[in-house]
């Protein structure tokens, strides 16, 4: 098999220029999906019959959500990619995908706390799927100790790599969780194989702003990883030259 083109995509300075390329149509994009989607779930989609006005915190949370499990797996593939491949890039994209990670978990946990006040009379219980969420946000903060306690640059992406890879076991815990015991958190509203249980009104909006937040977290890490590869190649000859003609211009 030609793996030409797998190394090539993990290449420091084409992905940097193919990037530079992209970034900004990739914010104007996520910019205006953005605003139509938040603006349009938490100003006009109609109360809900049940839960009145406080189930609109739903297009915050449901994204955050499926991006908190979503970016922790993009970050066990980038490490079984180093560990197998041994593409720098893979490596790069971890550590850059990481804080983007915590703060979408966070913003989860927030959320659904906000949620929860109204709905269950309180900030927080041990229910099954909140819990395995609280642990995916301290595999989080771990990868990213273990990195600030390493001091060798190969030992740290092994390391990080690993332990993703040991704590990805979480995911399907967290996406089952409601399932597999009986807890006091909804199923799920978004099913690939069901229709939706929800009235378009209020559907549209919010994949609107699942998409939104998708393109959202790749202009983040695309700025993070872009900065990310100037800081570890900056003795490279390339790297100078993108310096001196930024400064140029």
């Amino acid at each position: 098999m030609n793996w030409t083109f797998f190394h090539k995509l993990g290449s420091p300075k084409w992905f940097y220029e193919i990037s530079g390329k992209w970034l900004p149509w990739l914010a104007i994009l996520a910019a205006l999906m953005m605003a139509t989607g938040l603006t349009w779930g938490l100003l006009f989609t109609p109360p809900d019959y049940l839960q009145g006005n406080s189930y609109r915190i739903i297009f915050l949370h449901v994204p955050t959500a499926f991006l908190a499990s979503a970016i922790y797996v993009s970050m066990a593939i980038a490490g079984a990619v180093t560990l197998i491949w041994r593409i720098k890039l893979a490596d790069m994209a971890l550590k850059c995908m990481a804080p983007i990670g915590t703060s979408f978990c966070f913003l989860a946990l927030l959320t659904g706390a906000i949620w929860g006040k109204p709905t269950w009379g309180t900030w927080w219980v041990w229910d099954a799927r909140l819990t395995s969420m609280l642990i995916l946000l301290f595999l989080y903060f771990g990868v990213i100790a273990l990195r600030g306690a390493i001091r060798s640059a190969t030992t740290q992406a092994r390391a990080c790599a690993i332990l993703t890879l040991v704590g990805v076991v979480n995911i399907p815990i967290i996406k089952f969780s409601v399932q597999w015991w009986n807890t006091l958190h909804q199923g799920s509203t978004l099913k690939l194989t069901e229709k939706p249980s929800m009235a378009p009104e209020m559907l549209w909006p919010l994949l609107i702003s699942i998409a939104a937040f998708y393109l959202f977290f790749t202009v983040v890490l695309i700025i993070r990883l872009r900065t990310e590869i100037l800081d570890r190649e900056r003795r490279t000859k390339w790297v100078r030259n993108a310096v001196e003609a930024g400064a140029r211009s």
